[in-house]
């Protein structure tokens, strides 16, 4: 059944021009909730790649251009009721407030991102999107930053010190700072590409520990690297794992997601592209797996999951 038929999607376009203040609106009466369920888990879906110019998946190079399928796929996954929430641009989150996608659901902004993978900035990673004054404004649950390190590039200094500047704000209004570190190195050929040594993550996640005035309401979203216990181990925040560049074999990534949520300190998932866009293109399953990963002790009926967390 399509969740965004041509009378509701063109109702988008017309309030989109007519109506701007309706997005103020939605997002000030819509229904929130904690950020954890009742089993202490949650399980986030990512959407804020393509404001970095991310818009391929699996050989497609163009596949996220399109904003309405984007949005279905986004709204097919927030209809699981294992699915606790969302982390989005403002342009994504503004959709699916108008769309009553938000409703009941955590809503977490997205703040730096501008540095755009393969540009001559790339790590010079600024604020482009959510504030963390609108993140209060707006009344959303909290705002994620991504903190590429790469200790040979002087670029990366701004960034360490806007995120914590970033995380104090956000704190200050006991919102949620969702801190992704990432280390980074420089290839030969001068780009900029993910230092995959489990070294040099545990590294970044004792520089990530330590950033703004109080590390009360941060969280690292961290990869499910194979030494995950480790990598956990280095910090005392509550953790989230991303869900990484799709691959051909989602086996492997569930699998990976299984032993992470195993460690005491991960509280869930934040995953996008890997669940909107499975290899086979059904997005509720891939999600339904996911979210049974995340709360193993929700019901399933026979006609779907039962809304109990």
């Amino acid at each position: 059944m399509t969740i965004i038929d041509d009378q509701r999607w063109l109702g988008l376009l017309e309030t989109r021009a007519t109506d701007p203040e309706a997005i103020g609106r939605a997002l000030a009466t819509r229904s929130s909730r904690p950020l954890l369920a009742a089993d202490g888990s949650t399980f986030i879906i990512a959407i804020d790649h393509p404001a970095r110019g991310m818009v391929g998946v699996s050989g497609q190079p163009f596949v996220m251009a399109d904003r309405r399928d984007v949005l279905e796929r986004t709204m097919t996954a927030l209809a699981d009721p294992g699915v606790d929430g969302v982390m989005a641009t403002p342009d994504i989150l503004d959709d699916l407030a108008l769309l009553g996608a938000l409703d009941g659901k955590v809503a977490i902004g997205s703040i730096n991102r501008g540095g755009l993978m393969g540009s001559a900035w790339e790590l010079d990673d600024q604020l482009t999107a959510h504030t963390p004054e609108a993140i209060v404004e707006q009344g959303l649950d909290g705002g994620k930053m991504l903190l590429r390190i790469d200790m040979a590039d002087k670029r990366s200094r701004h960034t360490i010190e806007s995120c914590a500047e970033w995380i104090t704000e956000l704190a200050a209004s006991k919102k949620m700072a969702m801190l992704e570190p990432l280390p980074y190195m420089t290839s030969a050929d001068g780009r900029a590409v993910l230092d995959t040594h489990d070294d040099a993550l545990v590294r970044c996640v004792g520089i990530a520990n330590a950033l703004g005035a109080t590390s009360a309401y941060t969280w690292l979203k961290l990869p499910a690297t194979a030494q995950v216990e480790r990598v956990m181990a280095a910090t005392s925040l509550p953790g989230l794992i991303l869900g990484g560049t799709p691959g051909p074999d989602p086996e492997t990534a569930f699998d990976e997601w299984r032993r992470a949520m195993a460690v005491a300190n991960v509280r869930g998932l934040v995953v996008g592209r890997s669940l909107l866009y499975p290899p086979d293109g059904d997005v509720a399953t891939a999600v339904a797996i996911a979210a049974d990963i995340v709360h193993p002790s929700l019901p399933v009926s026979g006609t779907g999951r039962d809304a109990t967390s």
